[in-house]
């Protein structure tokens, strides 16, 4: 290799490590350099022994997922109130430590495209009560799938604000695969896919951030629209609009290029079959007495450009 980052150690060795116990203590223990997704429960610890952590705001987020083809989730209504029902600020305040941002739209306020949805949702549970209400729906009863993984602390603080505004939900902690493996194909027709309401986290930004990839990620014509959300078979010809005003935007530049998203962050704000909670900043733990020239980036990964070993 002959480019302009030459190596700079003979070689590297990486842990592939899932539990965030055993990932914390081995960098405590100084046993790896660096770790990405630092557990933001034990910042404060790693950063008492020594190891520094640094927060980078990004697009990672924790999303609701609806069924838009069962009822009642395929009344906008429904699920426009329980996105009002939630209490954003406290999920951040105390679940990320404060390190987030509440969604004002699609992307977070940090990205270029950026623009504030013509629909935002602040905590209003009587907005919340009166949605439902006109929608027909009383004494709801469904069930959140939860990611296992740092998402699953949210979701009983979920359904417990879902329960102040007559909802009850049952929590049913799944792994990724679990969560998605009979969500990931197009349903026969005249069935429905078994689930109500999903809770994962996503971050399509670790590709790039441009508007068009971020939204084509979740609400293209993909197994996302067709065997997840089913929001391409809901019938209301919303999912046919945003694909005519990607297509638009696509072709267009400039401001008229971001009028266009703006339509589409605002469409996706009103009918938010798959939509952010919030943004949170990723936190990178690194030992500075092992490593110099080490930068956090604002997804996931470790990036070692310019890096080098401490001697």
């Amino acid at each position: 290799y002959t480019g302009p980052w030459p190596a700079t150690c003979e070689r590297m060795e990486w842990s592939v490590l899932l539990d965030d116990t055993r990932r914390t203590d081995e960098l405590i223990d100084k046993d790896v350099m660096a770790m990405e997704a630092a557990p933001v429960v034990r910042a404060e610890e790693l950063a008492g022994a020594g190891a520094t952590v640094e927060w980078v705001p990004g697009f990672n987020l924790p999303f609701l997922m609806f069924n838009c083809e069962k009822p009642p989730f395929d009344d906008v209504r429904v699920r426009q109130a329980l996105l009002y029902a939630i209490d954003v600020d406290s999920l951040i305040g105390t679940y990320m430590a404060g390190h987030a941002r509440a969604a004002t739209s699609l992307l977070p306020d940090y990205f270029r495209h950026y623009h504030r949805a013509a629909t935002v949702y602040s905590y209003d549970p009587e907005k919340a009560r009166k949605l439902l209400a006109e929608a027909g729906v009383d004494e709801l009863a469904l069930t959140l799938r939860a990611n296992d993984n740092w998402v699953s602390t949210l979701a009983p603080a979920i359904a417990e604000d879902w329960k102040a505004v007559g909802v009850t939900a049952e929590v049913v902690l799944l792994d990724t695969t679990a969560l998605f493996a009979d969500l990931s194909t197009e349903p026969e027709p005249g069935t429905l896919l078994p689930f109500d309401v999903v809770l994962s986290p996503g971050d399509p930004s670790c590709f790039g951030n441009d508007a068009d990839l971020i939204i084509s990620w979740w609400y293209g014509d993909n197994v996302w629209t067709q065997g997840r959300s089913c929001w391409k078979k809901a019938g209301d010809g919303k999912f046919d609009e945003l694909q005519t005003l990607m297509q638009q935007a696509r072709e267009a530049t400039g401001n008229e290029q971001q009028e266009l998203w703006n339509k589409c962050f605002d469409l996706l704000a009103e009918e938010v079959p798959l939509y952010p909670l919030f943004h949170r900043e990723l936190a990178t733990g690194y030992q500075e007495t092992q490593i110099t020239g080490f930068e956090p980036i604002a997804t996931t990964g470790l990036v070692f450009l310019g890096a080098s070993v401490k001697a």
